[in-house]
């Protein structure tokens, strides 16, 4: 059974994991079991992480960019975009003190993240390798921070900025739910 979205007709909603992306045994993010504050904080975030890329794998240039309903403009790709900039913002300039200039923002457009989602395949390229060089950086930097309570160059604790990290992720793991499914009705996980 297909499921193609066409704008404006609904999509039967049936469970099954045909429409899902992994089955459970080979799916990439772990089910909790973490021991520790650290673990548990960095545990759920690159749960989250690989929950947004799961929800873009298998999709062209066009379905990544394609937006959701008028009068967003939100898109997997703008998604990318964004957290990658929200990676950067974070961890290499609030907490690691980089004085770099910003991904996807200029002073004519500070939305560039999502308005510049376009449906070309080396933007789509350029996204997720920014994406995982911020993800690399992040990663990179908390671990080496002992202290979950240090304070970053910004004067913001590391414990919560990965805490709002899998808020920001969380939310937008929600929007892209709805996105996939809006594409091709793939749900879930």
């Amino acid at each position: 059974m297909s499921h193609t979205a066409e704008p404006d007709s609904p999509l039967e909603r049936t469970f099954g994991w045909w429409d899902m992306f992994v089955a459970p045994q080979d799916d990439p993010r772990t089910d909790g079991g973490f021991v520790g504050e650290r673990d548990t904080l960095l545990g759920y975030l690159r749960n989250f992480r690989l929950t947004l890329r799961m929800k873009c794998a298998g999709l062209d240039a066009e379905a990544l960019a394609r937006r959701s309903v008028p009068p967003s403009n939100l898109s997997l790709l703008g998604l990318v975009r964004h957290l990658a900039g929200v990676e950067q913002t974070w961890f290499r300039i609030r907490m690691a003190g980089e004085d770099v200039p910003r991904l996807y923002r200029t002073d004519d457009d500070p939305d560039n993240d999502i308005n510049g989602a376009v449906g070309d395949p080396d933007v789509v390229v350029e996204a997720f390798a920014a994406w995982d060089a911020e993800i690399a950086f992040a990663e990179r930097y908390v671990e080496t921070v002992v202290d979950l309570g240090a304070a970053g160059k910004a004067g913001d604790p590391l414990r919560d900025v990965l805490v709002h990290m899998i808020e920001e992720y969380a939310r937008h793991c929600g929007h892209a739910d709805f996105l996939r499914e809006r594409i091709d009705g793939r749900v879930g996980q």
